[in-house]
């Protein structure tokens, strides 16, 4: 589970996910607790869980983010679940609370993220190794659609050189001096 802001929220524009509103307690435990559910109701199937949820804070509640991309599941059951329950978890979708709750224009394209930095400059070259690195550093920024599709651009264009001008197209590569650098808020050599 990641904390994100609502800042964050905003610039989830275009994707869809199950908020959950007013959750208190142990969150592990409520967000457990929510997939067994929706696994007993048919709802997650085929084994599948939502793994990628996300918390955060808004006019003083505490919000559950489940998002729905590459979960296998039965939509309409969970609409009706979501309106059945809503009562007793407050759920909506993202698609109405960015508008509803935070003002969002969803007619608005969503504002394109600046690529995000990439310490692949002195990692093992293996093009395998290296779409990991990068795939996790889109994820980490909120931009898993976007891993998914550079790491199908990547092996449909079977080539090294082809794949790392793919890479660079949607991180900015960096080397991990460059990252340790940055994590340490000052540049090598200067002092405090």
């Amino acid at each position: 589970m990641k904390r994100i802001t609502t800042d964050e929220l905003r610039a989830m524009a275009g994707r869809e996910g199950l908020i959950i509103q007013g959750c208190g307690g142990d969150l592990t435990e409520l967000v457990n607790g929510i997939n067994d559910m929706l696994t007993q109701e048919g709802i997650l199937q085929n084994g599948d869980a939502f793994k990628d949820v996300s918390v955060f804070e808004y006019d003083g509640c505490t919000n559950l983010l489940f998002s729905m991309e590459n979960v296998d599941l039965n939509i309409g059951k969970l609409a009706m679940w979501r309106l059945q329950s809503h009562e007793t978890f407050g759920g909506t979708w993202l698609s109405d609370y960015l508008p509803n709750r935070l003002g969002v224009d969803m007619d608005q394209p969503p504002a394109q993220k600046e690529k995000p930095d990439c310490a692949l400059i002195g990692q093992d070259g293996n093009i395998f190794n290296l779409i990991g690195i990068a795939s996790r550093t889109l994820k980490e920024n909120g931009l898993g659609e976007q891993a998914k599709e550079m790491r199908e651009r990547i092996i449909a264009s079977g080539s090294y050189d082809k794949a790392l001008c793919i890479i660079g197209e949607y991180v900015n590569i960096t080397s991990a001096e460059d990252a340790q650098e940055q994590d340490c808020g000052f540049e090598m050599g200067q002092s405090y």
